[in-house]
């Protein structure tokens, strides 16, 4: 969600916080535009990133509830190459996005980012993201890093949409985070940008 972590994926790079150094999509134009989008569904962080060191973020599109996201206007190639280097994959072979774009789904692999998901159209574009093949639910949840946390965090500020307050709020609430983190520390994290 956060423009300068989406600079990674496209230029190449290691994020401040990051254990990874980024190859970078074959197109390295910044997003045409972003916006503030919420979807059905819901945040919840599970699994261990070896690159953030805490729960990694995962939208769940059947939960209840919404999802605050960030929309980036970007090529199809662009996207490809994004998720490619979620799934631990080089960059450089477009994804075949149709059964996601026509049926809502398409699970191009089992691991975690491997589920492409299609909730809609913003203004005639479609919206796609990817995320986990299973559920929030029974999924093994874990506390996200405070550097990742920043980001999630930066991402959802940087859109005007919603205020600071709210925003640790939502973050502090999601399942894996929630009981782990407070809004009170969540607040106090993202006041001070790493």
């Amino acid at each position: 969600m956060d423009l300068e972590r989406l600079r990674y994926y496209l230029v190449g790079g290691r994020p401040v916080g990051a254990a990874r150094t980024y190859p970078g999509c074959r197109d390295h134009r910044a997003p045409r535009r972003s916006v503030a989008l919420e979807l059905p569904g819901a945040l919840y962080f599970a699994t261990e990133s070896p690159v953030w060191t805490g729960g990694r973020a995962f939208y769940d599109p059947d939960a209840e509830g919404a999802l605050w996201a960030r929309a980036h206007l970007i090529t199809a190639q662009q996207f490809s190459d994004i998720a490619a280097q979620e799934m631990g994959r080089a960059p450089g072979v477009d994804l075949d996005l149709g059964t996601a774009l026509t049926e809502g789904r398409s699970v191009l692999g089992p691991g975690r980012y491997e589920t492409m998901v299609c909730p809609g159209s913003l203004e005639g574009v479609p919206v796609l993201t990817f995320t986990a093949p299973w559920r929030s639910r029974g999924a093994v949840l874990n506390r996200p890093s405070p550097a990742y946390l920043r980001h999630l965090a930066a991402g959802l500020l940087a859109c005007g949409a919603w205020e600071r307050a709210a925003v640790a709020a939502y973050l502090a609430r999601a399942p894996g985070a929630a009981g782990a983190w407070t809004p009170s520390e969540v607040a106090q994290l993202i006041s001070v940008r790493a």
